[in-house]
């Protein structure tokens, strides 16, 4: 139900940008994020997004990433520029509950490694 694309390997400074295909079901009724996680770390909420566009973001992205949604296309964006080598990690997109603030629909990962 969820798709991630857009990895890759850059150096530090350069840009990458991630897209969700999800399905029409989800996509239309829930709010949309994306996660990340590094090895040997917890996984973090990056940026998030709710049916109405407002948005919020981690502190160590806040400037650098943009999360945006094209509704016509049920899929999610996330622009990263400036990108740090701590930004390499294993970046998963995840729908949120209508009923409360879990997060149970998840895609793979994929991968995004940043060189220095």
């Amino acid at each position: 139900q969820l798709q991630a694309s857009g990895g890759g390997l850059v150096l530090a400074g350069e840009s990458l940008r991630l897209s969700c295909a999800a399905s029409g079901a989800i996509f239309s009724i829930n709010a949309m994020g994306w996660y990340r996680q590094a090895p040997g770390k917890q996984r973090e909420l990056v940026a998030a997004i709710t049916k109405g566009v407002t948005t919020d973001y981690a502190d160590s992205v806040r400037g650098r990433f943009t999360i945006s949604r094209d509704n016509a296309k049920n899929t999610l964006y996330l622009q990263m520029n400036s990108l740090k080598p701590e930004d390499t990690a294993l970046y998963y997109c995840a729908a949120q509950s209508r009923f409360d603030s879990s997060w149970p629909f998840w895609g793979q990962g994929t991968q995004v490694t940043v060189s220095s």
